[in-house]
C-alpha cells in the first residue's frame, strides 16, 4: 500500500467470506464511492463458485472507475498473503443448523427473534463458528500478523474474543451497525420536541457502554442539548404505539419490523437509553419480558425472523445473481451506512474517526471484566484503535449485563478447552432457558446432534 497526494493506492484487502451477497456487497459499493481508495480485494470462500461470481460482479461495477480489482482465490494464504486488511464475515454452517438454532428451542418454550448472538442460538451457533475463527487466526498470524482486522460474524463479542485468544498481538475489532439506528431514533425525537430540522446521525454525540447488541448509551448530546430529557418526552409520547422512523421498510419486511416498544420499555424500567434493535436487545432479557410467546412479541410490535424467510431471501439473491453475472441487472450503488470504509481511511491515515466498535476490555468499562469484548466508541488514527474509556456500566443494568458477559466467557473456555459440559453451564443458565435442569440439557444435546457436522472437535457425550 502507498499514499499520494492524500490517495490511498494498493490496498490488499483479504475477504474471508468473500462470497457473500449481503455484506460483501455492502463494501464493493461502499468502496465504489470512496475515490481515494484502490488496490485489490480477495476473496476467499469455502464455496469457491460464490466467491468466483462476487470477483465477476466486483469487476464489473462501473463506478469504481477500475479503480479496484477483485480476485477469487483458493486459500487462506493466498488471500492472506501481504494483507493490509482482513475483513470476515461467514456464515458458520448452513441454513439447516440454523433452523435448529432458531427454532428447535420453540418446543420448549423458548423463542427467538434473530438466535444469534445468545439465548440457545447463540450458544451452539458459537460452539461450531469459534474453531472455524482458530483456523482465520491462525492464518492471519503466519501470513499478514500486521493487518487490521475487521470482523462482521456473529456472535460478534465471542468471535473477536476468540481471534485474541490465539493470537493475543493481532489487530482486530468487531463492527455493528445496531447503534446508528438509536441515534438515527434520536434525531427523530429531536426534530419532533426540538424543532431540529437538520441533524443527522454523525451529529449525535454519545457513550456507548455494554457488549454487542446489548448496547446502552450513557451520554447522548446535540451541540449543547442533553438528548435524555428529550427521549423521555419521546417515550412517553410513543411507549404505548411505538415508533416507526421509516413505514416504508417496515412494510418491505415484516419479520424485521420494529416499533421500538422494547427500547421505550427498557428506558422505562432503567432511565437508560438500550441502543440496539428490539430483535436483539429482547433476547438478552428474561424470557418472560418480551419473548414469552408469539402474542407477546406482537404486543410489543416486533418480530421473530423465520428461518424459512432467510431461506427465501437466499433464492432472491442467488436469482438476482445471475442476473449482475449476464449484464441484465447493473449492479447498483449506493452507501450502505457502514463505516468499514471510514474505518480504512483513518487506519491509513487519510482522517480521523471516531465510532462504536468491540475490543477486549482494557479498563474502558471498568466493572465489566477485564479481556472480555465490550462495545464503546473507539479513536481510529493511523495505524491505532484505541478504545474511548466509556466509564462503569450503569448499576442497576449492571446484573442484566454481567450476567450475559460472564455467560460469554464461560462459552469461550468451553470452546478453547473443548468441553461442552462447560457450554452447557452458561446454556442452562441464559435468561431465555427458562426450563428444568433436565429439559434444558435435553433441548441442549437435540440441538448438539443438529449440528455435530461442525462439532467433530468436541465430546458430545458429557
Amino acid at each position: 500500500m502507498k499514499i499520494k497526494d492524500k490517495k490511498a493506492e494498493d490496498i490488499r484487502i483479504a475477504y474471508v467470506g468473500g462470497g457473500s451477497r449481503g455484506w460483501g456487497r455492502g463494501l464493493m459499493s461502499d468502496l465504489a464511492l470512496a475515490e481515494d481508495l484502490s488496490g485489490t480485494v480477495y476473496l476467499y470462500d469455502i464455496d469457491a463458485e460464490t466467491a468466483k461470481q462476487n470477483e465477476i460482479i466486483g469487476n464489473n461495477i462501473e463506478e469504481a472507475g477500475g479503480r479496484w480489482n477483485y480476485k477469487a482465490v483458493d486459500s487462506l494464504k493466498e488471500a492472506m498473503i501481504g494483507a493490509d486488511f482482513v475483513v470476515i464475515s461467514i456464515l458458520p454452517g448452513t441454513f439447516d443448523e440454523m433452523e435448529s438454532d432458531v427454532h428447535v428451542p420453540e418446543k420448549y418454550g423458548i423463542y427467538q427473534a434473530v438466535g444469534d448472538t445468545t439465548g440457545p442460538g447463540g450458544i451452539v451457533r458459537a460452539l461450531r463458528t469459534l474453531p472455524m475463527f482458530e483456523e482465520i487466526a491462525l492464518a492471519i498470524k503466519e501470513f499478514c500478523p500486521d493487518a487490521w482486522v475487521i470482523n462482521y460474524t456473529n456472535p460478534m463479542s465471542l468471535c473477536t474474543g476468540l481471534l485474541y485468544q490465539i493470537f493475543p498481538e493481532i489487530k482486530a475489532f468487531g463492527c455493528c451497525h445496531e447503534v446508528f439506528s438509536t441515534q438515527k431514533l434520536l434525531v427523530s425525537a429531536l426534530k419532533e420536541f426540538e424543532g431540529v430540522e437538520d441533524a443527522k446521525r454523525e451529529d449525535i454525540k454519545i457513550n456507548v457502554v455494554g457488549i454487542n447488541h446489548f448496547t446502552w448509551l450513557t451520554k447522548a448530546q446535540y451541540q449543547n442539548i442533553d438528548l435524555f430529557p428529550v427521549y423521555k418526552k419521546f417515550v412517553e409520547k410513543y411507549k404505548d404505539t411505538g415508533f416507526c422512523r421509516d413505514e416504508k421498510e417496515n412494510n418491505l419486511n415484516v419479520f424485521f419490523k420494529t416499533m421500538q416498544k422494547v427500547k421505550f420499555d427498557l428506558f422505562q424500567r432503567y432511565g437508560w437509553i438500550a441502543a440496539a434493535g428490539d430483535r436483539h436487545l429482547a433476547e438478552f432479557c428474561p424470557g418472560d419480558w418480551y419473548l414469552e410467546s408469539p402474542q407477546r412479541v406482537e404486543e410489543m410490535l416486533f418480530a421473530l425472523t423465520p428461518v424459512s424467510w432467510r431461506r427465501g431471501r437466499l433464492s432472491e439473491l442467488l436469482e438476482e445473481t445471475d442476473k449482475l453475472i449476464s449484464g441484465e441487472e447493473k449492479f447498483k450503488v449506493k452507501p450502505t451506512g457502514e463505516d468499514s470504509v471510514k474505518q480504512i481511511r483513518a487506519l491509513i491515515g487519510l482522517e480521523d474517526a471516531c465510532t462504536n466498535v468491540n475490543l477486549p476490555n482494557i479498563g474502558q468499562i471498568p466493572n465489566l471484566p477485564l479481556g472480555a469484548v465490550v462495545e464503546t466508541n473507539a479513536q481510529f488514527t493511523a495505524n491505532s484503535v484505541t478504545p474511548v474509556m466509556a466509564g462503569n456500566v450503569p448499576e442497576n443494568i449492571l446484573p442484566l449485563i454481567g450476567h450475559v458477559c460472564a455467560e460469554q466467557e464461560m462459552v469461550l473456555t468451553a470452546v478453547l478447552e473443548r468441553d461442552v459440559s462447560k457450554a452447557f453451564n452458561a446454556f442452562a443458565s441464559d435468561p431465555l432457558v427458562r426450563l428444568p435442569l433436565d429439559k434444558a440439557k435435553e433441548l441442549f444435546k437435540e440441538m448438539l446432534a443438529n449440528t455435530a457436522e461442525y462439532l467433530t472437535m468436541y465430546n458430545l457425550d458429557f
